[in-house]
C-alpha cells in the first residue's frame, strides 16, 4: 500500500544549499539548485561535486518516498556519481526516474542538466526500512 507522503517538512541541509523541489510523483522527480558563487562553488571556481551529489541524493529520496506505504522510510545505501561537465553557473535541474523497486531495495537514476546539456549523472540503492514494533525499540 502505498499513500501520499511528500518529503519531511523541514529538511534542514535541502534548505542549506537552496535546493527546490519542482516536481514529486511516485517514482520520480525534479529538484533544482540555483547555483550561487558565495555558496556553492569550490576554490576553483566551480560548483562542488557535494552541492550535485547532494541534489541527486535528494532527488531520488523524493521520489522513492511517496512509493513507502505509512511507516516505512528510506535510507541511502550507495550512490555512484559521475560528473561530466564543470557547472561554473546556472540552474541544475535534476530529473530522477525509479528503476527498481523491491521489497527492501530500490534503485534510481538520476540526470543533472544545465539548461539541455547533461552536466552528471547517478545510479543510486536504496534500504526500504519497515516501521519498528514497540517490542522491538524495547529490546534496543
Amino acid at each position: 500500500m502505498t499513500h501520499p507522503a511528500k518529503i519531511p517538512p523541514r529538511h534542514p541541509f535541502a534548505d542549506a544549499i537552496k535546493l527546490r523541489v519542482d516536481e514529486q510523483g511516485p517514482g520520480r522527480s525534479v529538484c533544482s539548485v540555483e547555483i550561487e558563487p558565495d555558496l556553492h562553488h569550490n576554490p576553483h571556481l566551480i560548483t562542488h561535486g557535494a552541492v550535485l551529489y547532494a541534489l541527486a541524493d535528494t532527488g531520488m529520496g523524493v521520489a522513492l518516498y511517496p512509493t513507502l506505504a505509512k511507516g516505512e522510510s528510506c535510507a541511502t545505501i550507495e550512490i555512484k556519481m559521475s560528473y561530466f561537465r564543470a557547472v561554473p553557473s546556472g540552474v541544475v535541474r535534476c530529473e530522477t526516474t525509479l528503476i527498481n523497486r523491491g521489497r527492501t531495495i530500490a534503485n534510481l537514476d538520476s540526470r543533472l542538466y544545465v539548461g539541455d546539456t547533461l552536466v552528471a549523472q547517478a545510479n543510486g540503492n536504496y534500504a526500504i526500512l519497515k516501521p519498528r514494533t514497540e517490542a522491538a525499540i524495547a529490546a534496543s
